[in-house]
């Protein structure tokens, strides 16, 4: 069996990789395991100046790996090079606090003791990352993994099977310790055998609530730690004071973007009600813009989504919420391409939508946004707080104390004001309920992949 990368620019096969068999995937687990052992006898500095060496060789590489990104899952070639910048920057933030953010404690001690706590590694971190960001997602995990003296197995997606290759080229090259980092293939049956059974010590898993739950289960009994970054039904909410046509720029913009297919993208949006009209005729504007197409074409602003199966539930939840009553504002017949059997979908903004339809309440995952008048912010923190999901949410007003108190009451890891869809490394990214557990980038990433250990010693 292997792993075939259809394209959903035109259906062919790109990449082909055979799975990597059980036993072979628990031999480069342990052969991780026994490279993490000299690893993190490695001082700090040292391996960030390995880490370091080994981004640079990656972005030298950055036209390369942008179009191997844009074959492998559809996005615009005009953005992918965008992914590899932001990469190179999570990865680079992370590693100039690394001697910080592992630096140990000392307390204080009765005299002739001395009492201090160091930041151990964990050993050895599976991480299984998606395909809608490949390189962002699991930069996240991985540099500062390696950075705190762990080693790293990835299991990347079999939509971009490259990227973990991609690593492993540059960690080679960098000079990193043979075995430190293994990319492996595996078929789902494979992986969940490995957070069952193998050596392994902390899983960092990005995808679906379903996919986090069959983590979980596999890994009950063993005490594995465990950050999950699952589903996301993001909101915007647009108070009366806001720059209307800044914040339908902003938000069109956020639930479009990867042709919606962002953990963080905007799903839904509240506007006060005196502003409502002047936003969705705004939004409608903008979203009629979008140039859906070939995404090899630089001129592309909108690509297809990753599949036809996923492409063909983005259109039947659309046409779940017209028959309840929604309103579409963008003809999608004026995109030539959007036919129903392809993965290209047009851009679509709906109103006269409610928490009745699965439109608002579920992950829909593609380039269509729902949009609510509210009257007040009580009622747009109560709606925003509707979802199983937590990850961001976002408010657009010129009042930063209002936008506080407000943001103070969302059930949520992140909150934005004035923008949306983005990510700073110096701030953790986590999220609540059905969206996972767990936290990555900022100091507060490292504590996740480190435990504390403590000495209490005594002189004779």
């Amino acid at each position: 069996m292997s792993v075939k990368t259809v394209s959903p620019i035109d259906g062919q096969i790109v990449i082909e990789r055979p799975y990597i068999e059980k036993e072979q995937a628990f031999a480069c687990i342990d052969g991780a395991g026994i490279a993490q052992t000299a690893w993190a006898s490695v001082p700090v500095k040292e391996r960030v100046r390995l880490l370091e060496n080994a981004i640079d060789y990656m972005v030298v590489q950055a036209d390369d790996l942008a179009r191997e990104i844009t074959l492998q899952m559809g996005r615009p070639i005009s953005q992918t090079p965008g992914e590899i910048a932001g990469m190179a920057g999570r990865a680079r933030y992370m590693l100039s606090i690394a001697e910080e953010a592992l630096a140990g404690l000392s307390c204080e001690a009765p005299e002739g003791q001395h009492h201090f706590i160091r930041r151990a590694p964990l050993g050895v971190v599976l991480v299984v990352s998606p395909w809608n960001y490949p390189y962002l997602t699991a930069v996240n995990v991985i540099i500062p993994a390696l950075a705190a003296g762990n080693a790293v197995v990835l299991k990347p997606s079999a939509q971009t099977p490259l990227i973990g290759e991609r690593f492993a080229e540059a960690f080679d090259a960098a000079g990193l310790p043979a075995g430190l980092f293994q990319c492996l293939h595996l078929s789902r049956e494979t992986t969940t055998a490995v957070v069952r059974e193998a050596d392994i010590h902390h899983v960092a898993f990005t995808g679906s609530v379903g996919g986090g739950a069959q983590m979980e289960t596999a890994a009950a009994g063993r005490f594995l730690s465990m950050g999950l970054e699952l589903g996301g039904k993001d909101a915007a909410y647009v108070r009366a004071d806001a720059d209307i046509q800044a914040a339908a720029e902003g938000l069109v913009d956020g639930a479009m973007f990867n042709s919606g297919q962002s953990c963080c993208g905007i799903e839904r949006i509240y506007v006060a009600a005196e502003r409502y009209d002047e936003f969705v005729e705004a939004c409608a504007t903008i979203a009629k813009g979008y140039r859906l197409g070939n995404p090899l074409d630089p001129t592309t602003t909108l690509g297809p989504v990753v599949n036809v199966q996923a492409a063909e539930h983005i259109r039947s939840e659309i046409a779940k919420a017209v028959s309840a009553g929604a309103r579409p504002l963008v003809d999608e017949t004026v995109f030539q391409v959007a036919k129903p059997g392809t993965p290209y979908v047009a851009p679509q903004i709906l109103v006269d939508v409610d928490h009745s339809m699965s439109i608002m309440t579920e992950e829909t995952f593609g380039p269509v946004v729902g949009v609510m008048p509210v009257e007040d912010d009580d009622a747009a923190i109560k709606l925003m707080n509707d979802s199983p999901y937590g990850l961001t949410a976002s408010i657009w007003s010129c009042d930063e104390a209002a936008a506080l108190k407000i943001a103070d009451k969302l059930e949520v890891g992140t909150v934005f004001m004035n923008r949306c869809d983005a990510l700073e490394p110096a701030l953790a990214w986590a999220g609540v309920k059905d969206t996972g557990k767990g936290c990555t980038l900022s100091r507060y990433g490292y504590d996740a992949l480190t435990r504390p250990k403590s000495f209490n010693f005594k002189y004779s």
